[in-house]
């Protein structure tokens, strides 16, 4: 049975970054990647932008080169789905009966799209963003497309909608909620994206059920509760993701929506950590609830506390959150958590294109939503932090840049 020093099971943006951190930190011991995927690790917010989009190539979005791995003596093995753990033999299992031995297992497998169960779901023509692969099938396609309807108004549904009318295909969002970004946003933000999309040509339909979707040897259409039927040749479905963690939870780890895990990003089972989409985690940034955080920044602060700890140097998961989101013209930047605000400040004016929304609860600043105002996401970051107490007119005043307001300024 092969055996190594650390076995991490998943190869996107955490796994990848745990074992470049493992290196970096002068760690010898033995470390393997095993992926279900085909391709050495990748960045995946290109998928949905620019790789879908064309103007990157695969190669370019590759997170190191593949001889990266074998010069760093890192065994990455590509096509390996791991079944089970046995946390108590210190093994895992793989879907092929490969049975592989470990002294510390990083669990990093993100998730897996959430599909509709409805009539027709399964048709050809309906696609998921998760990876590469998804997104080739939706290329391979598209000439045959003129009308795509994406289900799901979050991120990757408006990313790939920017892509789409670049492209010069009619679009149609169907968004079950009363507002696109609605898990993840302030009713400003949302209101601006879905006026920036109908401003390009997006059909944004809210507040809308799809019962079906219909077709006999390929997708031609989706069925609303209304029963109204939208003509379209593609369906992109982004309703988010299946945290993969069942081998972890059958083992016995704690957890659910996720596996749990601890401030040094430990599960519950010995010598086994977690980390990325697929780990719930007691969040600072949200006053101490536990979520999971599916962003690149969340993945790689993961790995590298991860790191940390098996080398010795017991390090707490403590990140700002951050994430970004381009789409047309308008870049997106978000640090902190907006999650429980209880008032906001809109500073500068959307007509403009250029402005950011600054959250606050309890009167301290938790979050802020930078549109095209990179000066502001690269200064705001110190009062999420600090949770820094402003006045709305302080915060609202444009004249006056944020790093001018950190001194003198108060935190909780």
């Amino acid at each position: 049975m092969q055996h190594y020093d650390v076995l991490i099971v998943g190869g996107g943006h955490s796994g990848a970054q745990a074992a470049i951190a493992l290196r970096q930190a002068k760690f010898e011991g033995s470390i393997a990647i095993f992926s279900d995927e085909l391709e050495y690790p990748y960045e995946r917010p290109p998928l949905s932008k620019d790789y879908f989009a064309g103007d990157k190539a695969f190669e370019r979005i590759l997170l190191r080169p593949p001889a990266f791995w074998s010069e760093r003596s890192v065994e990455v093995r590509l096509g390996k789905r791991v079944e089970t753990v046995d946390p108590a033999a210190h093994n895992v299992t793989t879907l092929d009966g490969e049975t592989l031995g470990y002294n510390k297992l990083i669990w990093a497998t993100g998730g897996s799209p959430r599909r509709l169960l409805c009539e027709g779901a399964q048709l050809p023509g309906v696609h998921v963003v998760r990876n590469k692969s998804d997104v080739d099938g939706m290329i391979s396609e598209l000439d045959d497309v003129s009308t795509v309807a994406i289900i799901g108004g979050g991120y990757i549904g408006l990313e790939a909608a920017a892509v789409l009318r670049k492209m010069g295909k009619q679009v149609v969002i169907l968004e079950a909620l009363d507002r696109v970004l609605a898990r993840v946003a302030g009713e400003e933000l949302s209101r601006f994206f879905e006026a920036e999309h109908r401003a390009h040509g997006v059909d944004v339909r809210l507040g809308v059920t799809v019962t079906a979707l219909t077709g006999d040897l390929h997708v031609d259409g989706v069925l609303l509760e209304d029963g109204e039927r939208i003509a379209a040749q593609m369906v992109i479905v982004g309703i988010g993701i299946i945290p993969a963690v069942a081998p972890l939870l059958n083992a016995g780890a704690s957890g659910g929506a996720g596996v749990d895990v601890d401030e040094f990003c430990r599960t519950s089972l010995t010598d086994v950590f977690a980390i990325g989409d697929c780990a719930a985690h007691a969040n600072s940034f949200a006053d101490g609830a536990v979520m999971r955080v599916e962003s690149v920044q969340n993945a790689n602060d993961m790995a590298n506390a991860v790191a940390k700890s098996i080398v010795g140097e017991m390090t707490s998961y403590h990140a700002v959150p951050w994430f970004w989101s381009n789409q047309y013209d308008l870049r997106l930047q978000t640090v902190g958590l907006s999650v429980g605000y209880d008032s906001y400040v809109v500073r500068g004016d959307p007509k403009d294109r250029s402005f950011s929304i600054i959250y606050q609860k309890s009167g301290g600043v938790i979050a802020l939503d930078c549109v095209n105002t990179t000066k502001d996401y690269v200064q705001g970051k110190s009062l999420v932090t600090g949770r820094m107490r402003f006045t709305a007119e302080q915060l609202a005043d444009t004249s006056v840049i944020l790093k001018e307001l950190v001194a003198g300024s108060s935190s909780v």
